[in-house]
């Protein structure tokens, strides 16, 4: 599967997805019931499920995304990378995106919690789910061009996917959200993350730095090693020996005709 058609999926069916259980949580459609079923079977409050939820307070998940952000920039710049700004910005764009989404589809779905939480509404969708998502997510995207091992992107890239799941299965077991309200939350969290991976520049880091030293070298920068080029004098030594070369031997033209080792 081709990137393109991969992003176009991730943009796609998430979008599609979070309409669907709009739609049935503004209708209070047949999902709902089925939602209040798997609801009563997992809620056990306790003190471990409540330590989970906190790591999508804003409080801990957007810090976590500054320090990400702040040293993303410092490289970039230190590395002299074109826009290097620019995936720093996107990403604290998209996380002022959350509470902007989040809020108006809280106060127009006006859903109300479960039983473990005191009455009220604007349970859906669950925005400690969708801050830890898009927090997390954004850091990581952030940080894995810059990461030189394979396998460091890996358990960089499973460590977000454990956040953002404990946070989710927290809130659910705690009573904090219906699971609906964080299915819908992932769902936003992925149209997000999938726009920050289409900026330009994201995907820079260490290659795009590797790709300008190449320029350099490439368009006769000097280096510290091989230090300036000199055409005249290289030219200058190279033509007493052609002509001594054509002295010694005038039949062979062909030798002094090539050009020879610089």
């Amino acid at each position: 599967m081709s990137t393109v058609v991969r992003r176009v999926l991730l943009l796609g069916l998430p979008a599609v997805l979070l309409a669907l259980i709009t739609w049935q949580v503004v209708a209070h459609g047949p999902l709902l019931g089925a939602d209040a079923r798997l609801s009563r079977a997992l809620v056990r409050p306790d003190r471990f499920s409540e330590l989970l939820s906190d790591l999508g307070e804003i409080q801990v998940a957007v810090p976590v995304l500054a320090l990400a952000a702040a040293g993303v920039l410092w490289r970039g710049r230190a590395a002299g990378l074109p826009r290097w700004w620019l995936p720093p910005l996107a990403a604290a764009v998209l996380m002022a995106l959350v509470p902007a989404i989040v809020v108006p589809l809280k106060e127009w779905t006006a859903r109300p919690g479960t039983a473990a939480v005191p009455p009220g509404t604007g349970y859906f969708p669950s925005g400690h789910t969708a801050t830890a998502a898009v927090a997390y997510g954004s850091a990581t995207l952030l940080l894995l061009p810059w990461l030189r091992s394979a396998a460091v992107r890996r358990i960089l890239a499973g460590c977000c996917a454990v956040l953002v799941l404990g946070v989710s299965y927290g809130l659910v077991r705690r009573g904090y959200h219906w699971p609906l309200d964080v299915v819908a939350s992932w769902c936003l969290g992925t149209v997000l993350l999938t726009t920050l991976s289409l900026v330009p520049g994201l995907a820079l880091g260490r290659t795009g730095r590797l790709s300008r030293s190449r320029r350099r070298s490439s368009s006769g920068t000097p280096s510290s090693r091989s230090g300036p080029s000199s055409p005249t004098t290289s030219s200058d030594r190279a033509a007493p020996a052609r002509s001594r070369g054509s002295r010694t031997n005038r039949s062979s033209s062909s030798s002094s005709d090539s050009p020879g080792p610089w």
